[in-house]
């Protein structure tokens, strides 16, 4: 977990030197004397940048839990990945709504590494398509909590953040996927 958080920080610093070379002050709803020219559109460099790279992490847990909702015959796990489904879907409706708001692009513009911030690689995504039964719950129970640790670890990009939104958001993602990582802990157990 240390590596994980350690190549995250790395990651987050590398995004941040980039942006900054590819930023505007007009992408950046900033006026001439770079104030704010707007509340919805208060977001600092690492705000935009933590729901840039959140909005594709959310949409793994998504495209991961519809897989869950064909693969998996277990009740808890299946109310679970809708749960996961459904929350994440109506974040990344509002980071999107930010962006918009702020001016600011969707996308990073840079390709987004698969190691980074807990998401599972397209050998890991191969191997959980491939599985069935018990193995493919287990392969998306500890796929899953490495995903949810990732955006745990991303949210400390925006635990000072100075919109209170956004600052707000980041710990109501620490706060759910916490909670949904000791559902998780306590679902490998039993299957164990």
């Amino acid at each position: 977990m240390r590596i994980n958080r350690a190549i995250t920080t790395i990651f987050a610093a590398i995004l941040a030197l980039s942006l900054s070379g590819c930023a505007s002050a007009s992408n950046m709803g900033m006026d001439h004397e770079g104030h704010s020219s707007g509340a919805s559109s208060d977001l600092s460099s690492d705000d935009i940048m933590f729901l840039q790279m959140m909005i594709p992490h959310h949409q793994q847990a998504i495209d991961i839990s519809d897989l869950a909702l064909t693969k998996s015959a277990d009740a808890q796990l299946l109310a679970l990945a809708k749960d996961i489904r459904d929350e994440q879907a109506a974040e990344i409706v509002k980071m999107k709504s930010w962006l918009k708001d702020a001016g600011a692009d969707l996308e990073m513009g840079h390709s987004m590494d698969h190691s980074m911030g807990g998401m599972l690689s397209d050998s890991e995504l191969a191997a959980l398509k491939a599985a069935t039964g018990k193995s493919f719950d287990l392969l998306w129970l500890k796929g899953m909590t490495g995903h949810h640790d990732g955006a745990i670890d991303m949210a400390a990009m925006i635990e000072n953040a100075k919109n209170p939104e956004i600052k707000s958001f980041g710990q109501a993602i620490v706060s759910s996927q916490s909670a949904q990582n000791k559902q998780m802990a306590a679902m490998l157990k039993r299957m164990g």
